[in-house]
Parts: C-alpha cells; structure tokens; sequence
C-alpha cells in the first residue's frame, strides 16, 4: 500500500509525527510512505529512514498536485487539517485520514479558558489517526536523525564544554514563549555549570547580551550551526532547558532530560515533553501558578494581550536552577 503523510510545518511539529511515520511503515505490510512537507524543513525529515519519497511544497500546489497524482496512493494521511492539505486531497480522490486537531477545544482554552481539550498529547493524536489500519503506538517515542557530516566534535567546542554543558534553547516562534532576556541571564548567572546557548540567527543579538554575564562559562551558539548541528549540540548535552519550540522536541527524541518553561502556551494543550513508553520522569514544566490568562494562543504571540507577560516575568529562576541540581546534578 502507497500513502502520502502531510505535514507542511513546523520544526516541533513534524518531529512530533514522527511515532506514526515509523509505526505506518513498520506495521502495515510493504507500506510505501511518501511525505509532503514545506520546503523550508527540508532537513527536519531528511534523514528519516522509515519515509520512502519525499515532496516539497514551496508556491507550487498546481503542478505539486500534478507530480503527486501519478503516484497513485491508497491513502492521503493528513496530520496537518488545513485548506492547502483539503485541496489536496480533494485533488487526489483517494482515502483521507484526518488528525483531529481540536480546534474548537483549543479556542475555548485560549479564549474563554474553559478546559475540554481530550487529554491525549498530539503524538497520540497523530497515532489516533492511523487507527483504521490498525496501527498501534510501539511506545518507542519520537525520532530525529542526524547525517553523519553534520555532527558536532566535542573537540570543537570551547575547552570549559568539552567535559559537559548545559543546552539552553533560547529561541521561539512568537515573543510570548520566551523569556525575557534578563531572566535568562539571571538564569545563567545562577546556573553555575557550562552553558552553550541553542538558538537560530535571529536569536544571536539576545545570546550575546545572555553570554556577557560570564564569556567563559557561556557559549553563544545561536546562528552558527545549522538545525541538524544544534541537534547534536542538544544531544551531546547533559541536560536541555528550553522554551516552548521545536529543540524541545528534538531534545526528547534523544531522550535527554528537559526543563520545559512554558510562557503564552501551556502543556493544557496536551503539547509537553513526550519520551518512550510514555515517561515523565525525564522532563519538569515549569508555569506561574494560578495565572487565569495562560494559555492565552495556540502558538504564542508577538505581545502579551494583558501587557503585564506576568507568565514569564513571573517565572521562578531558583525552582529551575534547583531542579538542574538536584535532579540531574548539575
């Protein structure tokens, strides 16, 4: 059987398809397994070796569609739900199964904070999908793969890191899922352990302010690796601390410990830190406590609707440096 799985973006969120990729080719006999991504993750699924062929969309459904009816599917797996993959479908007239985003649960969270989300992370979801054909979680957890040309040598990294670090991701798609600069250099400055801050090139100017509180100890990664190369500075890691963002994810699937601070979005929206077999003694979220406004977006924002951003201004920086070394001896 041949099946296009779709899921155009983003980083966190095709890592977090990655159990019902591996447990479609694994368990549906001879399954041939297509995916449909945007081309600007290109590298997120790259080296997935349970994906047969891939497809890239960037401003070409016309003729995208065209190259995508020749193959003949038996089944469309959408694990994105939008209009773009709904035309497609339409497109390709063949089976559709669908992920059940819940949108109409997550408005009323965000908007009205009336909790009646499922409960079932997004993996599990993305899995409830495949039910049908009787594809089941093999409870092994998420995958990344890192090419061989991209991984980082230890000898690489600055003389106080080569022994071990911390990964702090700094970065996130929207302003209300970060924290401010001076709580993470408060962070940092309490954190007396090797640091290598994770981020992209728009996160660089931030990390620079961020690493000044101690040049040594602090290394500014943001901007000089590429996705692949940052995963393997948070796999080499000792212990990951990170936003709400796709490192995060990736940080799980090689089940490295996480210290997840969760600002604009919450894990309520059933997105946390997911491993194998379902533990959860390898991560610790951390949220401001009774804050009525949180979660206030799926995604996060560019500003706090309330102006105060008391989720993140009010973050606790002596729990998480606690938990760094009492847990995982830091």
């Amino acid at each position: 059987m041949k099946f296009l799985v779709i899921r155009f973006s983003s980083i966190g969120d095709i890592v977090l398809t990655t159990p019902a990729i591996r447990c479609l080719k694994q368990q549906v006999n001879n399954a041939e397994v297509h995916f449909l991504t945007k081309y600007n993750f290109k590298s997120v699924t790259e080296g997935n070796p349970y994906i047969d062929k891939f497809f890239y969309f960037k401003d070409n459904l016309s003729s995208l569609i065209k190259d995508l009816k020749l193959e003949e599917y038996d089944y469309i797996i959408d694990l994105h739900h939008n209009f773009r993959t709904k035309r497609i479908a339409w497109a390709l007239n063949v089976k559709v199964l669908t992920y059940d985003k819940e949108r109409y649960e997550k408005f009323l969270l965000t908007k009205l904070h009336i909790n009646k989300m499922s409960g079932r992370h997004i993996v599990d979801r993305c899995l409830d999908t495949l039910l049908p054909l009787e594809v089941k979680n093999d409870g092994k957890g998420m995958d990344y793969f890192i090419p061989k040309n991209c991984e980082i040598k230890i000898e690489d990294l600055p003389m106080p890191h080569m022994v071990g670090y911390v990964a702090i991701v700094i970065g996130a798609s929207y302003y209300t899922k970060k924290l401010p600069v001076h709580k993470l250099q408060e962070l940092c400055r309490k954190l007396d352990y090797p640091i290598i801050l994770v981020g992209g090139k728009e996160d660089f100017k931030e990390a620079h302010e961020i690493a000044s509180v101690d040049s040594i100890r602090i290394y500014n990664a943001c901007g000089k690796f590429n996705l692949h190369e940052s995963a393997d500075l948070v796999r080499k890691s000792k212990l990951v601390i990170s936003h709400d963002t796709g490192l995060q994810y990736i940080a799980c699937a090689f089940n490295k410990p996480v210290l997840a601070i969760w600002g604009g979005t919450s894990p309520l929206l059933d997105v946390e830190p997911y491993y194998a077999n379902g533990n959860k003694e390898r991560y610790q979220n951390f949220l401001v406590e009774k804050l009525s406004c949180q979660p206030c977006s799926n995604f996060g924002t560019k500003a706090c609707p309330k102006k105060h951003f008391k989720c993140m201004e009010g973050q606790n920086i002596d729990l998480i440096v606690i938990a760094a070394k009492l847990y995982y001896n830091i």
